[in-house]
């Protein structure tokens, strides 16, 4: 994974690694908001400030659909029907490569995004070809999968100060 902070966004790349034929990848779609993204292959960013219980998820599937959420606290909230928060996503497929790219524009989330630090949680949903879901991030907390949960921000990082990019690292399944 990497997160690059650019003037406004927050840029993330997406890399996963394996065999082709045995992960169900959606087929592509027009670019739009969709629903249960997490049901399916899909890689998510979870963003608050430091220290804050608010935070938004975005949802990307390789299909170029997207869904954006908004939370006062833990999994209280819902979705964020905004358009202009298109995520611009580029998917790239190569031999046991795909690679997710989608921008995220932090102020039309909050305009606390902008300049402070920020807490992210990177993860991944992959769906085998026999439908079994299995569940990816950079930290998981104790017990199962549970991508909203505090421990799950693991990355901090301030867009304003990251400069050229943030190698995010790999992503952890523990299940």
């Amino acid at each position: 994974m990497r997160v690059v902070g650019t003037p406004g966004a927050l840029a993330l790349t997406y890399i996963a690694q394996g065999d082709p034929g045995r992960v169900r990848i959606p087929a592509a779609r027009e670019p739009r908001i969709a629903e249960r993204l997490w049901q399916h292959t899909c890689f998510e960013v979870f963003i608050r400030t430091h220290g804050n219980d608010a935070y938004h998820e975005l949802n990307f599937s390789p299909s170029g659909e997207w869904a954006a959420f908004a939370f006062e606290r833990y999994r209280e909230g819902g979705p964020v029907m905004d358009a202009a928060l298109d995520p611009r996503i580029a998917v790239r497929a190569t031999d046991g490569t795909i690679t997710l790219a989608a921008s995220v524009p932090l102020g039309l989330l909050s305009p606390d995004y902008a300049d402070a630090p920020l807490t992210l949680g990177l993860s991944a949903v992959i769906e085998d070809r026999d439908g079994a879901l299995s569940y990816w991030a950079l930290r998981h907390p104790p017990g199962k999968p549970n991508f909203h949960h505090a421990q799950a921000f693991a990355l901090e990082f301030n867009a304003r100060h990251s400069g050229p990019a943030c190698d995010a690292g790999s992503v952890r399944n523990p299940f």
